[in-house]
């Protein structure tokens, strides 16, 4: 990277910054800190959700995929998009209609302290260790693309570039500030900001590679199934389970449901889980294609180095440090809303209910502020101690797909249904756990059951095994524990209760709806468009498609500018 990517990438740090502090003044009440006041548009609920699910891992991972075996990464990808569709169907609208702050509430109403104990530290230690993960990954890929000259104080002696742990400090630091500093509404914000930065950059990442197959006399040979939509392992039956384990992620896992608690009404909830399903449907062909392009042009490279070795190939000058941001931005999001979320959870279970039942909003805003500052050192430290992990990250990610589906689906249950109670939660738990616990360990090569009948299968058939151990056997728990119960749970009269209470009150009043994200917007497009004009001098070879792409999103610009001050007018009159 040169000075002028790194100066793009500086700039788009600093926007975060700013969006983290302007946003820090709207933090009144613990709701505003953890839950945007309720007041959060559904499209902005919707983007900050696409953006949850994205890491640097999306592009190490899933383009490592499409870079070895073709579409069917993007097929594996649109069927999250699937069940952010059913989520929206069935599952966000009763969210919004609890009137709580934080998902961690409806756990204790519905399955009582312990039930949050378990959900609180498996769910925080499992997220710890994943998004700890993804900001090793993109911290090793800015120290990858900044060598530094000898005797330079941020210099790692052994490899001559960027030292790592200043990487992992420098991106962990702004992320825990804006996080801490501007609660829910910053880490929404900063995720509207991001979103706009990846299309941005992979747009023309895509354009160019494109370009370059065709123009560049580059002979293209395409591998044997490279565009069939399954292959061995990932079959259709596969792509149902994948489907079935979203559908737990999406629906019930706590920074999703955090989208769903921060809008005004239950439609707003459904329109925010539709909003990320389409754009699941429709942007893997896009974010992925990059990794498919490549293999076409360099079909003996890293797989899980392909996005970067692309970008870094055939981006102008500026825009490699605009990818740069985009990955970091991706990995911030997925970073931000853990952090948020479970300091709302530490705060109001923890803090409020049992330390301070009295906490006035101004104390139990600090001691969120608190929280999120530890819950982000914790990722950090994760960070920094991956590399003396050699490899155990891959037993932490294991580990975390196991839990998921097994913790989660009793919450999608519990929202449902009222036949099934903390022992059904418990059983899910512990025996999908020991179910996979056994299969990783127990039938694996040179296990203890190695060279049985059942661990044939189990080799053979790796991915429909983690389905089967993470979302058909929870299922089968939750359904025998239904069956068997003798009627609805009493703590199912408490949410009713509760839901009764928040639809008895006035869903949208004026200014329920918070205008300003139209302006962000609207801002955070102009910004794009002038960076995007201003790199054309520097780039004569790209001229065109610079200019191209900074006159379409100035374009844009103008037409949000347009939309923000129509709805701005609009909420005035209405309180008026």
């Amino acid at each position: 990277m040169g000075a002028l990517d790194l100066g793009v990438l500086a700039v788009c740090l600093l926007g975060m910054l700013g969006l983290g502090l302007r946003y820090a003044w709207r933090n009144r009440r613990a709701r505003d800190m953890f839950a945007a006041g309720g007041r959060s548009p559904w499209w902005v609920s919707g983007l900050s959700g696409f953006m949850t699910l994205k890491s640097a891992g999306t592009f190490v991972v899933w383009g490592g995929l499409a870079y070895r075996e073709g579409l069917v990464a993007i097929v594996l990808n649109t069927c999250i998009g699937v069940s952010g569709l059913l989520v929206g169907w069935c599952v966000a609208g009763r969210w919004r209609r609890l009137g709580i702050t934080t998902p961690a509430e409806f756990v204790q109403l519905r399955f009582g302290g312990a039930a949050v104990q378990l959900y609180t530290w498996a769910m925080m230690a499992v997220r710890i260790a994943s998004t700890g993960v993804a900001l090793y990954a993109v911290a090793v890929m800015l120290v990858a693309l900044v060598p530094l000259a000898p005797g330079h104080p941020l210099r790692d002696a052994a490899t001559g570039q960027l030292s790592l742990s200043f990487a992992i400090a420098l991106f962990g630091a702004i992320i825990v500030f804006y996080t801490a500093v501007g609660g829910l509404w910053a880490v929404l914000m900063t995720d509207v900001l991001q979103f706009i930065l990846l299309q941005v950059s992979v747009l023309c990442l895509v354009l160019l590679l494109w370009l370059r197959l065709h123009h560049g006399g580059v002979e293209v040979v395409v591998p044997e199934g490279f565009f069939a939509p399954f292959s061995a392992q990932y079959t259709p039956w596969f792509m149902l389970g994948w489907i079935g384990v979203h559908f737990f992620l999406v629906g019930a896992e706590w920074a999703f449901a955090q989208r769903y608690l921060c809008v005004p009404t239950p439609r707003d909830a459904r329109r925010s889980a539709w909003l990320f399903g389409v754009l699941y449907l429709v942007s893997p062909a896009l974010w992925l294609a990059p990794s498919l392009l490549f293999r076409l042009l360099q079909p003996g490279a890293d797989p899980e180095q392909a996005f970067i070795l692309a970008a870094r190939q055939v981006l102008p000058a500026g825009l490699l440090g605009l990818a740069m941001a985009a990955m970091f931005a991706a990995t911030a999001s997925a970073v931000s809303g853990q952090i948020n979320v479970f300091a709302g959870v530490l705060t109001e279970q923890f803090y409020r209910r049992r330390y301070r039942p009295q906490a006035s909003e101004a104390e139990q805003i600090r001691a969120g502020r608190v929280f999120a500052v530890l819950v982000g050192l914790a990722l950090v430290s994760m960070a920094l101690f991956v590399p003396r992990m050699g490899g155990a990250e891959k037993i932490v990610l294991t580990i975390t797909g196991m839990l998921f589906g097994p913790l989660l689906a009793p919450t999608i249950w519990g929202l449902l249904s009222g036949r099934i109670g903390i022992g059904a939660v418990f059983a899910s738990a512990f025996v999908s756990f020991g179910a996979g616990v056994w299969v990783r360990l127990g039938v694996e090569p040179g296990g203890p059951f190695d060279g049985s009948r059942m661990a044939g299968w189990v080799q053979a058939n790796p991915r429909v095994t983690d389905i089967l151990v993470g979302v058909v056997l929870p299922v089968l728990v939750l359904g025998i524990a239904h069956l068997c119960a003798r009627g609805e749970r009493p703590q199912w009269r408490a949410v009713r209760q509760r839901i009764a209470e928040e639809a008895a009150r006035v869903e949208v009043a004026p200014g329920a709806v918070d205008h300003s994200p139209e302006r962000v917007v609207a801002i955070s497009l102009g910004v794009a468009a002038l960076l995007m004009l201003a790199l054309v001098p520097f780039n004569p070879d790209e001229a065109a498609l610079l200019l191209g792409l900074g006159i379409a999103l100035l374009l844009l610009a103008v037409a949000s500018g347009w939309r923000a001050a129509q709805a701005l007018l609009a909420g005035r009159s209405g309180r008026a």
